[in-house]
């Protein structure tokens, strides 16, 4: 919701935000064109609302760009997406110096080509030091994963001595997430109108508010962004009270 002079109360933003980027290959499909280009258009869109939602003051924004299970997918798309995260990257380096908006990479990089992992190191170094917009993207990344990843680490801290069994709480589990150190979502928006959670952030998504919405991915504008956020603003959330 927004004051009278058209500006969007800080107190009613949330404060971490997730997008399920979802809809290209479909949006591609409609206009008889091959999934690559909806992946184009998407990565378009991308940039649009990620530098919207730094100048409307979101501090976290964790967008879902592939995902574990994405690897199922053709080997000419799967190779079309490596293609196009190489140019994202960079463009980063090249247009997003004078964002301030620090990037970080969530999920298993490891297995990315040498050149795209140099790319992924150069980006976060390039703005480890800004101070605004947390931008976390998702790339090979599953919840579930992600989860395992974290158990893995509290069995190594258990077998050398670091921590008991029975130290391993909530906060324990947090520590060891991709995202440990951020507040978890409050909002995920979930564009092309699929009511399911793709494995996204399942851990910090406990209590998140989830607003689904009928457009695909490259048709989302800072408009339906808005919309998003002004449900988020008239929802009550009780966290499991009353």
């Amino acid at each position: 919701m927004k004051d009278a002079s058209g500006i969007r109360k800080a107190e009613l933003l949330p404060r971490h935000v997730g997008i399920i980027m979802d809809g290209n290959g479909r949006w591609a499909k409609k206009r008889g064109l091959p999934r690559s280009a909806g992946h184009v258009a998407g990565a378009s869109n991308f940039r649009t609302i990620t530098k919207y939602c730094s100048q409307i003051g979101i501090p976290y924004l964790t967008v879902y760009a592939f995902s574990t299970e994405n690897w199922k997918r053709p080997q000419e798309e799967v190779k079309a997406l490596m293609r196009l995260f190489k140019q994202y990257l960079e463009e980063a380096l090249r247009d997003f110096t004078e964002e301030n908006i620090r990037t970080r990479f969530i999920g298993d990089v490891s297995v990315f080509d040498p050149v795209l992992r140099g790319l992924i190191e150069r980006v976060e170094e390039s703005s480890k030091n800004k101070t605004g917009m947390v931008l976390n993207i998702a790339m090979n990344y599953g919840g579930r994963a992600e989860l395992a990843h974290a158990v893995r680490r509290l069995a190594q801290e258990v077998k050398s001595g670091a921590i008991q069994p029975d130290e391993i709480d909530e906060d324990a589990i947090s520590r060891y997430l991709y995202t440990a150190g951020q507040p978890d979502p409050d909002l995920i928006i979930r564009p092309s109108g699929e009511n399911r959670t793709s494995n996204f952030l399942l851990w910090q998504s406990a209590y998140s508010e989830y607003v689904i919405m009928d457009i695909l991915w490259p048709d989302f504008t800072t408009q339906d962004l808005d919309r998003a956020l002004d449900e988020f603003a008239k929802r009550n959330r009780r966290f499991g009270g009353i």
